[in-house]
Formats: C-alpha cells, structure tokens, sequence
C-alpha cells in the first residue's frame, strides 16, 4: 500500500461538470453525486499567489472517489496549461492524509516536487510530481472529517436506486 496509504480519488478536469455527470450515471451507472459550486482555493501556484475557482462532483465507485472538476476562472494553477487554456481528462491521483505537512515533507524528501498547495475554511490540499514524470500529479488532501465524508459517500454509493442522483452545495449561497 505504499507509505502514503491507499489511494483514495481519481480526479478528472471537464469541461461542463453537469453533462460530464450526466454521462457518468447514464454509462458508468455511478451517482449518487454531491456538486459543490462556487469552491475558492486560495493557493500558492510554480511559487506565485493564486486563487483558483471552480465547481466539484463527487461520487464513488466501491471506495474509489471519482471527482470531476470545472475551474470557473482563468487563474494560474495546476487545473490549466502552460499556454493557459483548461486541461481536460485525468488529471490526478489523491490521497486522504491526516497530516498534510508531513506527508508533504515526506513525498519531498522521497524526490517529488510541490507544484500547488492551496485552502478553504474545510479543506487542505498539496499537488506534487515526480520529475521525469511530465503530466502526472499526486494529490494529499488533508480535512476535518474527510474520511467520514467518504465513508458516507461510499455507503449512498452502494445503497443507490437511482432516485435523487445529485445534491448541490452552493457556496455562494451558503
């Protein structure tokens, strides 16, 4: 399982999070799915300030989180290209980390190198690569009750009937 633990997301860039959703349920039969709208990291980007906004799902497939993500602004981060147009497709693979410090340090002193970490009020993230290794990230999430919140994901994922296939958390309203 390696020194990190299990890998616990996929995380996917699309372009219209609704329709990707959308596709999800109609050929993967996966749901149900949480959206959160309006998500703001404040970060830091390759060393500069960033703030990066977009609009998330999640759901799960057996304990696999699958998350899409639309970036909704044109901010430097690891979600565009160097030429600044929006990526699109697998992007990364990520670990829930109690300790995001630590793992980060440990990742470092393995040969990774930290190219964005970024917050919210709940949540704390870190994407590192390994060199030689062009387009591939890793992710730490680090967050008060993260794994309870997947865990409750996995348990409506194996539960679902189809009904009710997404819930939306607008953090502009909240």
């Amino acid at each position: 399982m390696g020194i990190f633990g299990a890998i616990d997301q996929t995380g996917i860039l699309v372009q219209d999070l609704d329709a990707s959703i959308s596709r999800w349920i109609t050929h993967s039969g996966v749901g149900p799915w949480t959206v959160f709208r309006n998500v703001r990291l404040d970060g830091s980007y390759r060393g500069e300030p960033t703030v990066v906004t977009m609009d998330v799902g999640l759901s799960y497939q057996g304990e696999m989180q699958i998350e899409l993500i639309q970036v909704t602004n044109d901010a430097p981060s690891p979600y565009r290209g160097d030429d600044g147009r929006p990526l699109l497709g697998l992007h990364h693979l990520a670990r829930i980390v109690d300790d995001l410090d630590a793992a980060v340090d440990a990742a470092v002193a393995g040969g990774m190198e930290v190219s964005f970490t970024a917050q919210n009020p709940t949540t704390r993230v870190a994407y590192l690569q390994v060199p030689g290794e062009p387009g591939q990230l890793f992710e730490f999430i680090c967050g008060a009750d993260m794994r309870a919140l997947c865990e409750a994901g996995i348990a409506a994922s194996r539960s679902w009937d189809g009904k009710n296939p997404v819930t939306v958390i607008d953090f502009a309203v909240v």
